[in-house]
């Protein structure tokens, strides 16, 4: 199970020394950076990387009817997730 946000401000604040009001408006910025910054691509040290990625034309299927249907190109957000996190993620 995945720790809620609330968990989350907790723990962090438990393991800072920050009050839960100080991480919760730490995270609300970083957040809004984040989204600010993705065009260019935003890192986070050790967590990865959001990225705008465009995604060509192509021509797909309905899974109802198996008609043939053209979907647009369109830009999309995607999070690269670093190497180092990968790996610790991965070993525990």
């Amino acid at each position: 199970m995945s720790m809620s946000k609330s968990q989350t401000i907790t723990a962090l604040a438990q393991n800072t020394g920050l009050t839960k009001a100080q991480v919760s408006g730490l995270l609300e910025e970083l957040a809004k950076l984040a989204y600010t910054e993705a065009k260019d691509g935003f890192v986070i040290p050790g967590i990865g990387k959001l990225v705008l990625v465009h995604r060509q034309p192509r021509m797909g299927r309905n899974p109802a009817t198996g008609e043939s249907i053209h979907i647009p190109a369109k830009t999309v957000v995607k999070f690269r997730v670093a190497k180092v996190c990968k790996d610790s993620v991965l070993s525990a």
